[in-house]
């Protein structure tokens, strides 16, 4: 199988990996100056930089890059540490480039009202593939966006039958009504997806968390979306929510905490209170 094959494999199934090169060697081995190894997610490999302990360690190194997302370069002192038999190099030493093999983040927006509209645009240009759904022809077009990647207009519920997600998933839920919002909410949060929010006050987010779990949604997995959605950064316009909402995203997507959030609906609900559950974060209204 061709490396480069399975990396174009692995993105188009929403899958990561790491390549490793060897970039340079002080040393006799002519036949590998270039030789490769991808560590997929799973912990399988393909191709191979020599075998032994140099291996090993570069394994580990593409594990960590691929959490990490961020490139490293790695070198072997193979005179000084004779552990370090790859089978290939008789001495010297070994340089190898281990970078990310990332797939596209995909964002899936529900609803295609105002705040939709001014979302697909921002997320856009941050560098997700945006999908948008709404059971509204006339919401739900390829004139209102232009620059999203899908447009789907059918009900939600027929929708997210068809709709494929993994880790590099992003699910932003902006629906014109309470009802359509929990329907969605429901079928995100047993998705793998990477980031799940929804808009509306604390007090509507309580509502629906409370509706679903009556429905036998395990409260555990409303833990991790973010509602009310966004950075608290006092949106109030279409646009201003979009730019909270992207920030957010990217917040998570690079594995940075989250500031400017303040005590979670979760945290809430496990704790019985109610308090200040009126007040919206960023995201006001709905889309």
């Amino acid at each position: 199988m061709d490396i480069y094959e399975e990396i174009v494999a692995l993105r188009k199934a929403g899958r990561r990996a790491a390549l490793a090169t060897i970039t340079n060697v002080r040393g006799s081995i002519p036949s590998f100056r270039t030789a490769k190894m991808l560590v997929r997610d799973d912990g399988s490999a393909l191709g191979t930089i020599g075998g032994g302990c140099v291996e090993a360690e570069v394994w580990q190194a593409a594990r960590e890059v691929m959490a990490e997302e961020k490139p490293r370069s790695l070198t072997f002192d193979l005179n000084n540490d004779p552990s370090y038999n790859t089978g290939l190099v008789c001495g010297g030493t070994l340089e190898v480039f281990v970078e990310p093999v990332i797939p596209p983040d995909e964002l899936f927006i529900f609803g295609g009202g105002h705040v939709a509209l001014s979302l697909s645009k921002v997320a856009r240009l941050a560098g997700f593939e945006v999908t948008v759904v709404d059971d509204r022809e006339n919401f739900a077009n390829r004139e209102r966006f232009p620059e999203a990647s899908q447009v789907i207009a059918a009900d939600f519920e027929a929708a997210v039958a068809t709709l494929r997600t993994s880790p590099s998933s992003f699910i932003v839920i902006v629906t014109r009504g309470h009802r359509d919002d929990m329907r969605v909410l429901g079928w995100a949060v047993k998705t793998p997806a990477r980031y799940v929010g929804m808009i509306g006050s604390r007090r509507k987010v309580l509502t629906v968390y409370n509706e679903l779990e009556k429905a036998g949604v395990p409260r555990e997995l409303f833990a991790n979306v973010h509602a009310p959605i966004g950075l608290d950064i006092g949106a109030i316009t279409p646009e201003e929510i979009a730019v909270a909402i992207v920030a957010e995203m990217i917040a998570v997507r690079r594995n940075v905490p989250v500031a400017g959030k303040s005590k979670s609906v979760q945290e809430r609900m496990n704790s019985g209170g109610d308090a200040n559950l009126n007040q919206d974060a960023a995201g006001r209204g709905h889309g």
